[in-house]
């Protein structure tokens, strides 16, 4: 039977294997150019992947029973901070391949261990942790190949997941990135599969009663709405009816 956690480290894998692919093929000039996040560029971008590759290894590994040497996460981000695009491009790689190596090297045991993040009240389900990973490395993964290729989308796969574990897991972080007051009336918008609703707080569910509204365009389309990647350049297809505007919506989900 393939779990949650299953799922969250075959969809690493794959962005994995799909940004190192980009990477190598990328020159300097194009690193240095715009990623999809308005103030970086495609290897600030990686390198905010890949320093966070590295901090996020730690905890799962030392949950794991590994022995792992501490580093000041702020010692870690001024190491990459100073690193040229091409070295930030090719350790991104480095780091996140040890990532998702020691995420894959998990027995069925050890896949329900919790983790000490560090800045959370206390330690996590592995699910949480590999879902907060996911949805770092499928939109800002988007930020890298978007800057590159101004069609590209967030991978079906991962956006499934992302909206599946917004239901549930990862709900809290809707806490954080959702902006609710924004709107004046509640919303009930209805998306593929389920359903946004945004009364007091926002939340994302699988099931839905009485829309008031109605979001047309795929999972990755939603995906990146909720993080802040709907914009005008990159909604082609993308309609919402009833009760909220696409542009209300990108108030409400302004991103990270």
């Amino acid at each position: 039977m393939t779990t949650l956690v299953d799922r969250a480290i075959a969809v690493l894998r794959s962005n994995h294997d799909t940004l190192a692919a980009l990477v190598s093929t990328l020159s300097e000039e194009q690193l240095k150019g715009r990623s999809g996040a308005a103030e970086w560029t495609v290897a600030d971008a990686l390198s905010h992947l890949g320093s966070g590759a590295e901090i996020n290894r730690k905890p799962i590994a030392i949950a794991a029973g590994e022995q792992v040497d501490a580093e000041d996460n702020q010692a870690i981000w001024d190491r990459w901070n100073a690193l040229p695009p091409v070295d930030q491009a090719a350790e991104f790689v480095k780091h996140d391949a040890a990532y998702v190596d020691t995420v894959e090297a998990l027995d069925a045991e050890q896949r329900e261990l919790r983790v000490d993040l560090g800045f959370m009240p206390e330690p996590v389900p592995l699910l949480v942790a590999l879902g907060m990973r996911v949805s770092e490395v499928a939109n800002h993964g988007w930020d890298v190949r978007v800057g590159v290729d101004p069609s590209a989308t967030v991978d079906a796969a991962s956006a499934e997941l992302l909206i599946e574990l917004l239901q549930g897991p990862l709900a809290f972080l809707l806490g954080f990135s959702g902006k609710a007051d924004q709107v004046e009336q509640e919303v009930r918008l209805a998306i593929p599969g389920g359903g946004i609703k945004i009364a007091d707080a926002v939340t994302v569910t699988d099931t839905f009663d009485e829309p008031t509204a109605t979001f047309e365009g795929p999972a990755e389309a939603v995906a990146r709405l909720l993080t802040g990647r709907l914009g005008a350049d990159h909604a082609a297809g993308v309609t919402v009816t009833g009760n909220v505007t696409l542009d209300d919506l990108r108030k409400v989900f302004p991103g990270y």
